[in-house]
């Protein structure tokens, strides 16, 4: 997530979060990525955290942390109302176009279009190995933890 966020800061200049209203009009992918990301972090199915966090919290209520797992359970709710509010907000609020059109003036002005061009396609595509790549391996978590088991254990 902190490595989706920091192309958006680096683009506009900007951390807060009220800037990133109506990011999807401005740069789909980045978009997406964060999506994904929240979701993963929230810990919804399938992604890779939502396994993170069930065996995380099985082993912890095994082992009789019930008041632990009882905050981490509440906490994780919570989390998930902040991350889906962040989402609604790239999603649904539209920004002032002028604003934005000034926000990629002085992207251009900093470094030449090309090599803009060549880095913003290269972080485009580390962005969409890295939101397969969390997706991917919670679809296929039981063969993951199946070799893990017969490798190290």
């Amino acid at each position: 997530t902190f490595a989706r966020i920091t192309p958006f800061s680096l683009r506009t200049r900007t951390d807060n979060i009220r800037d990133y209203a109506g990011l999807y009009m401005k740069d789909l992918v980045l978009t997406f990525s964060i999506v994904l990301c929240l979701l993963s972090l929230g810990g919804i199915p399938p992604l890779s955290d939502f396994f993170g966090k069930l065996y995380l919290f099985w082993h912890g209520w095994k082992a009789g942390l019930y008041i632990s797992i009882t905050v981490a359970l509440v906490t994780s709710v919570i989390s998930i109302y902040y991350y889906l509010k962040i989402i609604k907000l790239m999603l649904t609020k539209t920004t002032n176009p002028v604003d934005t059109l000034k926000t990629y003036e002085k992207q251009k002005s900093l470094v030449s279009s090309v090599i803009s061009t060549k880095l913003k396609s290269s972080v485009e595509m580390a962005m969409i190995l890295c939101a397969l790549a969390s997706t991917l391996s919670g679809l296929f978590m039981d063969p993951i933890i199946k070799i893990t088991r017969n490798t190290f254990f």
